[in-house]
């Protein structure tokens, strides 16, 4: 074989072995975060250590921000009345996109009604044994958002020391955003990131050269037996969902059912005729907030903010005035659903 020849076959071996190298490989990793689970599904030609390590960085900075389970969080020391903790960014950005919501929802959405769930037995205290009317007006003198600001300094101000702040319902958004954020920053291009049910995509899922496949799940699904209402194929987009037909509590006393969705306006923690509600948005934050949202809303007032609010889609699920079971999807929605 002459010296051509070799060259040229060299040529063509490292070209072989480079496309060999670059081709995008499925990288799932799994683990837990703020309560609950996550799973991460990326596509690249290696794995990239760092990836996870920025997994890492965000929940423990989530932890250390906004676990209202950690004793020594900031969000606890707020909460114990400590008025000297200066906030870091992502409480910063949760506490505004929360006051956002908490005005487009005409106070639905609010953060303050932590005190009422730690009653009613969905939060990190034991409940109360008895809600009577009497303990109920007491703590509504807790709840409203409009009784907390962020000061120019980054701190927090308190009406009421006794006000629990609990960001939970767009927290596990807040979160997958950000690890969105950081896998993309590494050159991640396509991905999918679930964290306690909800999801961001971006990109395709490479393995069948589509978009990603969210399920929707059914109200009559059980936890060891999931079964799917609708499937939807998602772009670049977000979706979070609520429902209280698993998150519920019966009280061994009164036997009274408390649903883990809580009326800020009255502090109910009773049914709304909304029984799920699924979000498309742009961000994952902002899907968790609007399906937290509406369940405590009711159909009427979320069909009026739906009709408002452009850049968010929703599937919610209800039962009307004869108790049967109906379906509210927005346009955006249901074109993403495959019939």
């Amino acid at each position: 074989m002459n010296i051509l020849k070799l060259f040229t076959l060299f040529i063509l071996t490292t070209i072989l072995l480079g496309c060999e190298s670059n081709k995008q490989k499925l990288i799932i990793l799994k683990g837990l975060a703020i309560g609950t689970s996550y799973k991460i599904e990326y596509y690249s030609s290696n794995n990239n250590p760092k990836i996870k390590k920025g997994i890492d960085s965000v929940i423990n900075s989530m932890n250390k921000s906004l676990s209202t389970y950690i004793p020594n969080s900031d969000i606890s020391q707020i909460n114990k009345g400590n008025s000297n903790i200066s906030t870091d960014i992502l409480f910063q950005d949760v506490f505004k996109l929360s006051k956002d919501l908490y005005k487009k929802s005409k106070g639905y959405f609010d953060p303050t009604v932590g005190t009422l769930r730690n009653a009613y037995g969905f939060g990190d205290t034991k409940p109360l044994k008895l809600i009577t009317d009497y303990k109920l007006d007491s703590m509504m003198n807790y709840v409203g958002f409009n009784k907390v600001k962020l000061l120019d300094n980054n701190k927090i101000f308190k009406e009421n020391p006794k006000i629990y702040l609990d960001f939970n319902s767009i927290a596990k958004g807040y979160t997958i955003d950000k690890i969105v954020e950081s896998i993309a920053n590494k050159g991640i291009e396509n991905l999918r990131v679930e964290l306690g049910g909800e999801i961001r995509v971006i990109g395709k899922n490479l393995n069948y050269n589509d978009n990603w496949t969210i399920g929707i799940e059914s109200i009559e699904s059980k936890i060891n037996n999931r079964t799917v209402r609708a499937r939807l194929k998602l772009i670049d987009k977000s979706i979070a969902g609520s429902g209280n037909f698993r998150k519920y509590r019966i009280d061994s006393i009164t036997k009274k059912r408390y649903v883990h969705t809580i009326n800020p306006l009255n502090g109910k923690a009773e049914q709304s005729d909304v029984l799920s509600s699924y979000v498309i948005a742009n961000t994952c934050a902002k899907a968790d907030g609007y399906a937290t949202a509406f369940m405590a809303m009711g159909i009427e007032k979320s069909k009026k903010l739906l009709s408002e609010l452009k850049e968010i889609d929703a599937y919610l699920v209800y039962s009307d005035s004869l108790g049967e079971t109906k379906t509210h999807i927005t346009k955006g929605f249901e074109k993403l659903i495959i019939k």
